[in-house]
């Protein structure tokens, strides 16, 4: 074997040092999984449309099934020789998988959509400028508590999303395999922009922590005002996989540019540091060609984003120091620390952002629904991201993530076929693959295609068309 055909892109089994009989793949079940699950809250009748209320359409407020302990599962024995190597083509334990595929995970940059649309609307290229650095903030905001790793896509696995009351639809699909790149396209119903780009999650296993380097560009661009802007998103970094309680952070430096007015706004996501005072803080400013500061912004990416002059940012800090200023500390209850000293203590909830006299409020985040915490820790956008309502086998591709049934098996809280479904899928990929080796066939991408960013001149995968035509009669088989 290659290494391309010893790639997995999960373990197919529990094959954990100490898994639970209620997870044991002992009695297995033959078949696919049936997609027209009995759990799932979609409408019964065929051709029945979702509930409306108010002429919108009315989305699921819960998954089928509550997520599942993963306390009895270790995921050393598979861990333990890949510490400082990429994880690309390292199996892990189905157990620690969310039920969404990457693409889906994607996908969920666009809860905050009305950021865009109110940048939009906006006259002046700096409080656009602000809009759009609280956008791509707001972007990372559902990972925070998202310890689940997502499903890797298949190669040629796609995913749509039209959302009439958020005034967008959305289509990405996986392109590559070796190494794993997944592209989106993504537009205003009414035309008032586009955005798009590739993503590429390079993981990395650091003995106690994985850390996820989400490379690829993206892209956005407001029509109205033939503007364009592009960043890199953070680093995100799991902590205590081996043990203990999991904690995120997301760390590095994000730079947004506006390619028409050449304006760029700096976002340092700070790391945790030594006693967690920086724990999930973001500060920064925008800039003008000539780098004269604009416009100071701060607040924390799980909270909410702040934004001043700078004359009023620097005043405050310079009598902060000198301690003119009595600060008011609001501590939220954190997590308790670990005990164990083999693991990274999780830091205690430091003060709520202090918001500076004068700043005005650029987003803040929504309110997760009350039972987030046994569905996997999901916004209640992300909820709906797999929900199959009645009639869209129909409408849909046959690539498209809701059909897959391993995914489908874990939201139902089937861990055992789900697992079997896991395995399946990988095999004939492998299988597939292998035939198009042997008779020297290139795999073709549906949607994309490769080329170069026309804003950045680097290598991006760019929308080619006519996928809302729904013309899916060439879509391989690949389920």
């Amino acid at each position: 074997m290659n290494g391309e055909e010893e790639f997995f892109d999960a373990v197919t089994g529990f094959d954990s040092d100490n898994s639970a009989g209620e997870f044991s793949e002992a009695n297995k079940v033959t078949g696919m999984v049936d997609l027209d699950t009995s759990k799932s809250t979609r409408s019964e009748k065929s051709g029945e449309r979702a509930p409306q209320e108010n002429g919108i359409q009315k989305h699921r407020t819960a998954l089928p099934a509550p997520m599942f302990s993963r306390s009895n599962f270790s995921v050393w024995s598979i861990l333990k020789k890949c510490i400082g190597l990429e994880l690309s083509k390292i199996t892990m334990p189905i157990a620690f998988n969310e039920p969404l595929s990457f693409l889906q995970r994607i996908t969920e940059y666009m809860e905050h959509v009305y950021l865009i649309h109110k940048a939009s609307s906006q006259p002046l290229p700096l409080e656009r400028m602000q809009t759009v650095a609280a956008f791509a903030v707001s972007a990372v905001a559902s990972q925070w508590e998202r310890t689940g790793k997502p499903f890797n896509p298949l190669l040629g696995e796609t995913y749509e999303l039209i959302r009439e009351d958020l005034g967008f639809r959305f289509i990405s699909e996986q392109v590559s395999h070796h190494p794993p790149v997944s592209a989106f396209y993504s537009e205003g119903l009414n035309q008032d922009f586009m955005f798009h780009g590739s993503i590429y999650p390079k993981l990395k296993f650091w003995g106690k922590s994985v850390e996820a380097e989400p490379r690829g560009t993206i892209t956005l661009e407001l029509i109205k005002h033939n503007e364009a802007y592009t960043w890199t998103n953070p680093t995100c970094c799991v902590h205590n996989v081996i043990l203990g309680q999991l904690w995120i952070e997301q760390y590095g430096t994000v730079e947004i540019l506006n390619h028409r007015t050449g304006d760029k706004c700096v976002l340092h996501f700070r790391p945790c540091g030594l006693f967690g005072k920086e724990l999930h803080r973001v500060e920064g400013h925008i800039q003008d060609k000539n780098k004269k500061k604009l416009f100071m912004i701060y607040g924390k990416w799980t909270e909410c984003l702040w934004g001043i002059d700078p004359a009023a940012y620097e005043s405050f800090k310079k009598h902060e120091k000198r301690g003119d200023h009595p600060r008011k500390v609001m501590l939220d209850d954190g997590p308790e620390k670990a005990e164990n000293d083999v693991v990274d203590d999780v830091p205690m909830a430091q003060e709520t952002v202090q918001v500076i006299p004068g700043s005005k409020l650029l987003w803040r985040i929504n309110n997760r629904p009350p039972n987030s915490a046994q569905m996997y820790n999901f916004t209640s956008f992300t909820v709906s991201l797999n929900e199959l309502e009645s009639g869209m086998e129909k409408i849909l591709p046959p690539t498209d993530c809701r059909l897959r049934p391993d995914i489908r098996g874990m939201e139902n809280g089937n861990m055992d076929l789900a697992s079997q479904e896991k395995e399946r899928l990988e095999e004939k990929q492998r299988e597939a693959r292998k035939e198009r080796a042997k008779e020297e066939a290139e795999w073709r991408t549906r949607w994309f295609y490769p080329g170069n960013n026309p804003y950045t001149g680097t290598p991006d995968w760019l929308y080619a068309g006519d996928y809302f035509e729904r013309n899916f009669s060439d879509c391989p088989d690949i389920y």
